[in-house]
C-alpha cells in the first residue's frame, strides 16, 4: 500500500512546524521538518566558514542525520544533537540564504524523498508541494500576516536574555519572505493544487483541527 504524504508549505513564522507536529501526532504520521535540515546545513557552513564554492564538496563531511523519537525529529551533525542550536535568528537568516544554493538542495533532496517513500509523513518547508513531493496526497499552503508571525516569534523568544525587539523580528521576517520568494532556485510559492490556510486569526489548536478536517476530506 502506498504511503500517505502531506505537504505543508508557507513563509517563515506561519506556525508550520508546530501545527504539523500537532497534526502528525494525532494522525500517527511521521513529522519531517525540512527547515531544520536546511538550518543544520547553514549551521555547519557558518561554524566552519565554508565559502560557497566549497559547499558541495564539504557537505558530506557534516555527517548530517535525522532520528525520530515518538514521531519527533532530532537533527544531528556527526554525534552532536543540534536541534536547539539551529533555532537562533542568525541561523534562520543563514538558512534562507544557503537553502537557495543548488548544492545544498541537491544534498537534502534525496534524503527527504526517501523518508516520504518509506513512511506516512507530514513534511513542511518552502517547496514541498512544488518540488520535493509534487504528487503529495494533500497540499496545504499555510500563512499568516507578517505582523502576526512577528508577534508569535517575539512571544516565543521573549524569555531569552538576548531576545530581539518585535520591530527587529518583523523586519527579519519581511526580509526572509522577500529572499524566499525571489530566490532563483525553488522559490516559495503556493502550488496550484494546494489549499490556502490563513492562521492569522486562529489559535494553533484551531489551525491543527482545520488541517485535520481537510486531510480527512481529501483522503
Amino acid at each position: 500500500m502506498k504511503n500517505i504524504n502531506i505537504a505543508i508549505d508557507g513563509p517563515a513564522g506561519a506556525g508550520k512546524s508546530t501545527i504539523a507536529k500537532m497534526v502528525s501526532a494525532k494522525l500517527g504520521y511521521i513529522y519531517v521538518d525540512t527547515g531544520a535540515l536546511y538550518r543544520a546545513c547553514a549551521l555547519y557552513i557558518t561554524e566552519n566558514n565554508i565559502p560557497d564554492e566549497d559547499i558541495e564538496k564539504s557537505l558530506p563531511n557534516a555527517r548530517l542525520s535525522i532520528k525520530f523519537a515518538d514521531g519527533v525529529q532530532r537533527v544531528f551533525l556527526g554525534d552532536r544533537d543540534v536541534s536547539g542550536l539551529i533555532r537562533t535568528p542568525e541561523i534562520s537568516m543563514a538558512a534562507s540564504r544557503t537553502s537557495a544554493i543548488p548544492a545544498v538542495r541537491a544534498y537534502l533532496f534525496e534524503t527527504q524523498k526517501k523518508i516520504a517513500r518509506e513512511n506516512n509523513v507530514i513534511m513542511d518547508g518552502r517547496d514541498i508541494g512544488t518540488v520535493v513531493l509534487p504528487n503529495a496526497d494533500v497540499k496545504i499552503f499555510l500563512t499568516a500576516s507578517a505582523e502576526e508571525r512577528a508577534k508569535r516569534r517575539y512571544k516565543e523568544l521573549a524569555e531569552k536574555p538576548d531576545c530581539p525587539t518585535y520591530e527587529n523580528i518583523l523586519e527579519d521576517i519581511k526580509k526572509r519572505d522577500y529572499q524566499d520568494m525571489h530566490r532563483e532556485t525553488a522559490p516559495l510559492k503556493q502550488a496550484e493544487d494546494a489549499v490556502l490556510v490563513d492562521t492569522t486569526k486562529l489559535t494553533l489548536e484551531q489551525s491543527a483541527e482545520k488541517i485535520i478536517e481537510m486531510i480527512g476530506e481529501k483522503l
